[in-house]
């Protein structure tokens, strides 16, 4: 039989969030019930229910940055039992046949991945036809793509790498972050200040490239070993060809020409906050240096769980401030206001 769980949706663009009930299916024997205890907020989850990418349906219950305890496991689950931490990220289904997803790269699945929320599914996976995610009290999701949460990270800290962790760390394995490698960060935000604690941890020697000295404090003490303001153009000037990699989480238009300067001999600028325009580089700024630039999205569950698992070795977890349900609307219009350090998490008790 099915699970009633309550939730927040929103009813429309230009709505604001609302209380309901919603229909999980009924649990299979490879799924896993979930009593959601925390749920993320990220910027994409806003773009998604304020339709501003297009293509949402309603009413739209976000969440991919899901912490909790299962409630109850289906016959044929292995991996998990009832009361042990787990979590749930932006994916809860792929065709588990192609070559990406036989990689542990189901992020790239080539059929498409099923998204935590808004994607469409067969009435019979969720009733109505498409996901709902992690604002709810919980969720239904198949034990493959469930994972586990150590004991050394709090649910409510742990959420957030369920999206912005995992974002931040697989670019940082694939390119080798390490010691003897000099990586920036452009931006210090949800995104960047995980960046900041994942590569400090993984012994690189870390800069943050901020609009402004604001969060230099903040920086420092997350593991950063230099701190520039881009609005000062001496920062350019003095930071020519000194990265091997540049990760860039935000999602403003910037000039990435002279972003793509401040990279060494086959350095690579990794693109991961996603702007509304197309991106312009200048070709010779590519051919000097055999320059690179690229992009990354979120990881494979496999790699999701050696975040969890370096993160926890490394007493990291995301700098977060918690709110009840009925503080949604208002802390949407705070992360679009860049008014939060450094991520809002959903207390699902209050749901």
């Amino acid at each position: 039989m099915s699970t009633v769980a309550a939730a927040y949706a929103l009813p429309a663009p230009d709505g604001a969030f609302e209380k309901l009930t919603i229909e999980r299916r009924e649990l299979g024997p490879h799924d896993v019930l979930i009593d959601v205890k925390y749920a993320g907020i990220c910027h994409s989850d806003i773009h998604t229910a304020r339709d501003e990418w297009g293509g949402t349906r309603y009413p739209c219950v976000p969440g991919h940055e899901i912490a909790g305890l299962v409630a109850a496991v289906g016959s044929a689950v292995t991996k998990y039992k009832v009361g042990d931490r787990v979590g749930v990220g932006c994916m809860v289904d792929s065709c588990g046949k192609c070559g990406p997803c036989l990689a542990d790269e189901e992020q790239y699945c080539e059929v498409g991945a099923t998204m935590t929320y808004n994607s469409p599914v067969a009435p019979e996976v969720q009733p109505g036809g498409y996901t709902m995610g992690g604002y709810a009290t919980q969720v239904v999701v198949t034990e493959n793509f469930v994972v586990s949460i150590p004991e050394g990270i709090g649910l409510d800290v742990a959420a957030p790498l369920l999206c912005a962790g995992v974002t931040l760390f697989s670019p940082l394995r694939h390119w080798e972050a390490g010691p003897g490698k000099r990586v920036a960060i452009i931006g210090m935000g949800g995104l960047g200040h995980i960046g900041v604690k994942i590569a400090a941890a993984m012994g690189a020697e870390v800069t943050v490239l901020s609009h402004s000295l604001s969060k230099q404090e903040d920086g420092k003490r997350f593991g950063a070993h230099h701190y520039y303001a881009t609005g000062d153009r001496q920062t350019f000037r003095e930071l020519r060809g000194r990265y091997d990699l540049i990760l860039n989480t935000v999602s403003a238009d910037l000039p990435l020409d002279d972003y793509m300067r401040l990279l060494n001999l086959d350095g690579t600028l990794v693109i991961l906050g996603l702007p509304e325009n197309p991106l312009s580089v200048k070709p010779f700024t590519l051919a000097g240096y055999r320059r690179s630039l690229s992009g990354s999205m979120i990881g494979g569950i496999a790699q999701t769980q050696e975040m969890l698992d370096f993160c926890a070795q490394h007493g990291i977890g995301a700098e977060i401030e918690l709110i009840s349900a009925d503080e949604i609307d208002n802390a949407y219009d705070r992360v679009v206001a860049s008014d939060v350090r450094y991520r809002f998490v959903i207390d699902a008790a209050t749901i």
